[in-house]
């Protein structure tokens, strides 16, 4: 039995799915799957590209760009126990993301992890399931992901954040990142050190080291993690706590 950052105790999630759609961001997908496809060597996983058609989804955007072939639609998606939602310019397109947000919303009541990247923040906050946690997002395109759902309560200076079973990346490469955290989080930190060191990457351990927040002119001198109240803080590992006692959620 594997234990969840919530304190539920859980069986090892197996099912793993993948959002797709036109104009995804390459390494919102690809930097996550690489670990897991590591991962996969020495624990049974299962993996779902889903998206509205089975037609190649693009990355990025302009005629430098690669496809990958979704395994399951929308419709015909298994049960999953983990969601990652990448982000990408594809997330401007408003009608192009309802069938994504309404299948956000479906899932998620079944889920036990659901993992955003960078722009893919504002799927799940559109999808109204993450209203009043707290999370962040890519930092270039802050202003823009934190208008369009103020309710849910945006971190601005984390490298990703832990809110329940909700884990969210900062931008781009950050996905690796919050990839690794929650290997370590469900199958220990010796299965993620392992599977970096084949990656040859070396990771970001500490979910506060979030330097792209200044370079945007965000976390304006706040405690690192810490909302504007002074009321909530991060520990070194991403989870949300209370107060200064740092109770568990």
């Amino acid at each position: 039995m594997e234990k969840q950052s919530a304190g539920v105790e859980a069986p090892t999630p197996l099912s793993i799915g993948v959002l797709l759609f036109p104009h995804f961001q390459a390494l919102d997908v690809f930097g996550p799957l690489d670990a897991l496809n590591l991962l996969s060597e020495s624990h049974s996983l299962t993996l779902s590209l889903i998206a509205s058609t089975l037609a190649p989804m693009r990355t990025s955007s302009g005629a430098f760009t690669q496809q990958i072939l979704p395994t399951h639609t929308f419709a015909t998606a298994p049960p999953l126990d983990v969601l990652f939602v990448p982000g990408g310019p594809g997330t401007r397109d408003a009608t192009a993301m309802v069938p994504c947000i309404e299948f956000v919303a479906q899932v998620y009541p079944n889920l036990k992890y659901l993992i955003s990247i960078c722009t893919g923040a504002i799927i799940v906050a559109q999808a109204g399931v993450i209203d009043g946690m707290r999370g962040t997002a890519n930092k270039r395109a802050w202003v823009w992901v934190t208008s369009l759902r103020p309710q849910v309560k945006w971190v601005e200076k984390a490298r990703w954040h832990v809110d329940g079973k909700w884990w969210s990346g900062s931008g781009v490469s950050a996905g690796i990142d919050v990839a690794f955290a929650w290997i370590a989080d469900v199958f220990g930190e010796e299965a993620a050190a392992g599977c970096a060191v084949k990656m040859e990457y070396e990771r970001r351990m500490d979910p506060r080291d979030d330097p792209f927040a200044k370079l945007y002119g965000l976390g304006g001198g706040e405690e690192d993690g810490e909302e504007k109240d002074g009321t909530d803080k991060l520990d070194k590992g991403g989870v949300r706590r209370k107060g200064l006692g740092m109770e568990d959620t």
